[in-house]
Formats: C-alpha cells, structure tokens, sequence
C-alpha cells in the first residue's frame, strides 16, 4: 500500500522515489525530536512547579532541538554528497538562525568592547530604561535604574539586564559621553500682576551663583570632545527666558550641571527662589485659578488715568 502510495506520488508530482524517502526520514526525523521534547518537557513540569525553570528548560531545548533536526536532516539530505563545504555552510546558517539572539548579543558586547558606547559607571538610556551602568558582560549588561516611579534621577534601587544586541535596534543616550554635562530647566510661574521683570533679575542672580566655574569646565569638556564629536554651543551660561501661560508669566531658568547633580542643583535653586520671593511683596507664585477681568478698573487706559490723578 505504501509502495503503491509512493508511485502515485511520483507519477502525479514527478517527485523521484529518492527524494520522497528523503522527505519522509525528515519528517519521522522532526516528529521523533518534537515528541521527546514535548515528554521532557511534561517531565519537568511534574518535577518543580517553579515558571522561571519551565521557561529557562524550554528556551535551552528549543535551541537543542534545532541543533539535532540540522544535523539529523543534513545527513538526510546530503548523504553520499562530496560537497562537505556546502553542508557545512548550511548548517553554520541554520546554527546561526537557531542562535540569533545569543549571537546578536554577542556582537553587541564586541561592539560595546570596540566602539565603547557606554562604560561602567555611565548613566544612560536605552529603550526608556534610565540607569547607572554596573555591569558589562558578553551577553547583557547591567543597569542600577534611576527615575521611573522616583522623582527627577534617583535610583530605583531595581536592577535592569538588558541584552547587548538591543544596542543594534534602539537608541542609546549617554549622559556622560562626549558633553559629559546635561542642561537642565527650572520652569516658574508668577501671576500676572507679579513685577516679572524683578523677578527675571533674581533668577538671572540665582543662576550667576549656580556651580560657579561651570561654564569655564564646559568649554574645556566641549574642547577635549571635538575629536570624537561636532559639539558647539554659542552660549553656555545660565539664562532665563520668558513666556506667557496661561495662569501667568512663566520664566524659565536654563543652566548646565552634571548628570548625577541634576536634582541637588535644582533643590538649591527653588531654596534660593523661595527666600529671594519672599522678600518681595509684588512678586506671587502663580498656580491655576479662576478670575474675572474688569478692564474699566484694570485695563491700561484705568492705570493711565490713576497715573495721570497722582
């Protein structure tokens, strides 16, 4: 019957007896290794119900099994072949197919070894995780992550393993690399009715104190980079802009720090913000409100005439 089988085959395909018994001893091949890789599995399950130990066992005879079929099904296939290069470039390419994660992050580590896109102790971000690098290893490294549910750049005190070859497919920010300074804002809202320009002046007073000689060590590190990178800035002191929202006027104070000090930095500016408005009584914090404008008691032309009576 089963000879019968294979006849009809070759007269209805043209496939040859040969390539059909080919056909067939791969297939009983891959069933066989599936099966004995489906019982061991069940075997493991029975014998710890920990998820993590399914998954690694799982994973690790994946790869096995695929290692066996290329063996197994190459000898099928190339059997009696002088050509020994051509299967082995095959199997070399299947390996490769079968390790495609293990070797991209392999490369990536090659790549972080030769190219040093980022180094322990780094601070960096890659793929929205934010951390201090504490670990380099050929197929992941280690984060010590910073942010997340904590305010402004604090660690975590989680650990993050991201695997190298990420470091093909994602962007990666190095806060230390090149600059090796970050520039940081302080956003403040006053009211309307707050004497801005007085307020510009303090900030502008506050910034002139900030990291004394931070300018000077910017212009050395933007020197000491521009071998390796395009970096120019026409101005690197701390300056205050100005703008309009709408619960009041928002001046924003822009200066450079350090990475790690971005968050002491910023405390020290709103305690000195916080003093130096105090002082003043025609400077408020603004935050959101509801108000109503009488423009005949507070446009200009009613100031112009109040002026104009005094």
């Amino acid at each position: 019957m089963l000879i019968e089988f294979f006849h009809w085959i070759e007269d209805t395909l043209g496939v040859t007896p040969v390539i059909q018994q080919k056909i067939f001893h791969s297939l009983i091949a891959v069933a066989i290794v599936y099966i004995l890789s489906f019982l061991l599995i069940i075997f493991i399950k029975k014998r710890t119900d920990s998820t993590k130990t399914v998954y690694m066992w799982s994973k690790t005879l994946g790869y096995i099994r695929m290692f066996i079929l290329l063996i197994i099904i190459g000898r099928v296939w190339f059997e009696g072949v002088g050509e020994v290069s051509t299967y082995l470039g095959l199997l070399s390419a299947g390996v490769a197919i079968a390790l495609k994660d293990p070797l991209a992050n392999f490369a990536g580590w090659v790549f972080i070894i030769w190219r040093r896109p980022l180094e322990i102790g780094d601070r960096v971000e890659v793929g929205g995780n934010k951390g201090d690098v504490i670990d380099i290893r050929i197929f992941q490294f280690t984060l010590m992550e910073i942010g997340n549910w904590v305010d402004a750049d604090q660690s975590t005190g989680r650990i993050i393993h991201i695997p190298n070859g990420m470091l093909f497919s994602t962007p990666l920010s190095n806060y230390n690399k090149g600059f090796e300074m970050i520039w940081n804002e302080i956003p403040v809202l006053i009211t309307f009715e707050s004497n801005w320009k007085l307020a510009k002046k303090e900030l502008e007073k506050i910034a002139d104190h900030i990291n004394p000689g931070m300018e000077a060590k910017a212009k050395q590190k933007i020197k000491d980079s521009a071998r390796k990178f395009m970096i120019y800035y026409k101005n690197l002191s701390p300056i205050v802009y100005v703008s309009v929202k709408d619960s009041g006027v928002l001046l924003t104070l822009r200066y450079l720090c350090e990475p790690r000090n971005r968050r002491g930095s910023a405390n020290d500016i709103w305690e000195n913000i916080l003093e130096r408005f105090a002082g003043h009584q025609d400077i408020d914090l603004a935050y959101p409100t509801t108000r109503f404008y009488d423009n005949l008691n507070e446009g200009k032309e009613a100031k112009f005439k109040e002026g104009i009576k005094k």
